[in-house]
């Protein structure tokens, strides 16, 4: 009897170009991993500085509405510091058509005065006397654009008191279709 030579099964693994290729494959995806965090932390910082901004332009329209000197006349700048960094806002003033309101729209860039482009805030917002007294706006019939009858005059604009009475009017009804208005003949 002949004996045979056992024979060792050969240890099979990754050649190197097998293990080349793996490599490139994770270093792919990691790099596209990486890009995409980084594209998220710029969104997040452009978010928060955007919500600063409109912050900024909001609170200075407050300033404008509540100051009791007279506005400027066309235009005003100006720097704070606001949640640890420099900003720099550009108020202006526009007349409209109602002579007693004025438009204001303010623009708030990050960083000193001197810095340049396009503002990161813009909020429009307007002061002036009333042109109607308050609440007047629930006496309106929305349904056919009508206003009910008032007794005395209503506000002139001049921020005065209005002597004619809010009144809680109820919407009209619908009238179905090809049916009179209420109220009328068609």
């Amino acid at each position: 009897m002949r004996i045979r030579p056992v024979s060792i099964p050969r240890a099979r693994g990754f050649t190197l170009v097998e293990v080349l290729v793996a490599l490139l494959i994770v270093a792919l995806g990691l790099a596209a991993l990486m890009t995409t965090i980084g594209s998220a932390a710029d969104t997040s910082g452009y978010l928060r500085d955007k919500t600063i901004a409109d912050w900024i332009a909001m609170d200075r329209i407050v300033e404008v509405r509540l100051s009791l000197q007279s506005l400027a006349e066309s235009a005003d700048k100006g720097e704070l510091r606001y949640a640890n960094r420099d900003w720099h806002y550009d108020t202006r003033y526009y007349n409209t058509s109602i002579p007693s309101m004025r438009r204001i729209v303010v623009r708030v860039w990050a960083g000193k005065s001197k810095a340049k482009g396009s503002p990161l805030a813009e909020a429009i917002g307007f002061t002036g006397a009333d042109v109607a007294p308050p609440g007047s706006s629930n006496a309106v019939d929305w349904q056919f654009g009508s206003l009910p009858a008032t007794s005395g005059p209503l506000s002139t604009g001049t921020g005065a008191a209005s002597s004619a009475p809010i009144l809680n009017a109820q919407p009209a009804p619908i009238a179905p279709p090809g049916a009179a208005p209420p109220g009328g003949t068609p």
